[in-house]
């Protein structure tokens, strides 16, 4: 959510900005906001003339009937009373009014950086840098389904008879893979400082609202039928949500924390849910690191913290790219993103692994997180980055570790976590 004081003093850069995401549709969402705006402070105005008349005239009461003026008293009383009955009905339309500018001020999307490339959709991401060579064997590299399955790895029919398609079991040697890298992956942010943290799977509506769009919340979300309470999509929901309402001491920040958590998303869209595969599920695990500081450290973080996810994966002996994503692929509460991918030797081509993202002072506003300054409180900056989303990770490492007759290297630093173990054969 943008600062209302920059859609009064400066509509047009928030017209600008639609236009570089491609939402002219939502053009008149500025006007409207304005004029309600307006009505509101307006009314507001007159609410706290009318309060201070009623508090004088309450003041003369007492005095007149000292005085023995009984009937201008009287009359008095009859007027505060009018005021008080007047002003009900005022805050309960500033109360609806406040509403509804909060209802369009959640829909106008935050303020994209300068550096992000426009664009209209994922088509026109644009790729930055490579690291590792990517390498394509000189013989085939089944489907990764097809690989966990000669393994003994993975039942789908089973998950499908206990709960349907995009669900799985990984089992043996691939299911202690899967958890070694989630290990090994809170291990590696654990040595570049970040504290680790286990959060709530589950979050409330208003977190979910502070933390996400409502069109990635109707897309993403599974909703406790009877409760107010939602299945997480990601930790960094209920890690960001951890500080609503709350005023962080500045000499504490930056805060860098690395959550673990499974993930479910009902994955709403064209690309639906692999039928074979582990690649786009409704359940997996992830690790993630969420940091918490100034504004105006914000993009020396987001820089930091896109490149542990890319020396993570070179350590798996994964080669991978990063992809800027350009101002229509970015969610409305982004100011900059961009995408972590791995070189997948079976199709020839990199495909995500992760996103890291800052979302500027957006998620603080809603959730109202501050921090005390020697002068004032000021809204935070939040970012998020994916250290490791497994399976779909595995099968990045599966991909790039196998060999021609079907067994799989385990990269070094895995090794510890699988008693030793050096091939899944």
């Amino acid at each position: 959510m943008i600062d209302i004081n920059v859609l009064r003093n400066d509509p047009d850069r928030v017209r600008e900005n639609l236009k570089k995401k491609f939402q002219e549709n939502k053009l008149p969402l500025v006007d409207e906001v304005i004029e309600l705006d307006e009505r509101n402070r307006a009314l507001k105005t007159e609410a706290d003339g009318l309060r201070q008349k009623r508090n004088e005239n309450s003041d003369k009461i007492g005095l007149l009937f000292r005085e023995g003026k009984k009937e201008e008293a009287e009359v008095l009383k009859q007027e505060v009373k009018n005021i008080n009955d007047k002003l009900v009905d005022m805050e309960k339309e500033e109360a609806e009014l406040g509403a509804k500018i909060k209802e369009i001020m959640y829909k106008i999307p935050n303020f994209i950086d300068d550096s992000v490339p426009i664009g209209k959709d994922d088509t026109e991401n644009v790729e930055v840098e490579r690291f590792g060579e990517p390498k394509v064997p000189n013989y085939e590299i089944p489907y990764h389904a097809d690989i966990i399955s000669k393994l003994n790895g993975l039942d789908k029919d089973s998950s499908g008879r206990t709960s349907g398609n995009g669900f799985y079991y990984l089992m043996g040697d691939i299911a202690r893979l899967h958890s070694a890298m989630l290990a090994y992956a809170r291990d590696f942010m654990i040595s570049k400082g970040f504290t680790y943290c286990i959060p709530p799977f589950m979050i409330r509506s208003d977190v979910v609202s502070g933390v996400m769009s409502f069109e990635e919340m109707n897309n993403m979300m599974y909703k406790i039928e009877g409760e107010d309470l939602y299945l997480i999509g990601t930790s960094e929901h209920s890690m960001i949500g951890k500080f609503k309402g709350q005023i962080l001491k500045e000499e504490e920040l930056p805060l860098t924390l690395t959550s673990y958590s499974p993930c479910f998303r009902k994955e709403v869209g064209a690309h639906g849910i692999e039928e074979r595969g582990v690649y786009r599920v409704h359940q997996f695990e992830k690790q993630e690191m969420i940091v918490i500081c100034k504004m105006e450290d914000s993009m020396d973080w987001y820089n930091k913290m896109w490149q542990f996810t890319v020396d993570f994966f070179r350590s798996l002996d994964v080669p991978v790219r990063t992809l800027e994503c350009c101002s229509g692929d970015l969610a409305d509460l982004k100011v900059k993103s961009c995408d972590i991918e791995a070189w997948s030797p079976r199709q020839q081509k990199y495909f995500e692994v992760g996103s890291c993202s800052t979302l500027g002072d957006a998620q603080a506003r809603r959730l109202s997180i501050r921090a005390k300054g020697e002068k004032d409180n000021y809204f935070v900056a939040t970012l998020n980055n994916t250290v490791l989303a497994s399976p779909r990770g595995l099968i990045a490492v599966m991909e790039n570790n196998y060999n021609e007759d079907g067994s799989i290297n385990i990269p070094e630093v895995l090794r510890p976590y699988m008693g030793g173990l050096e091939i899944i054969k």
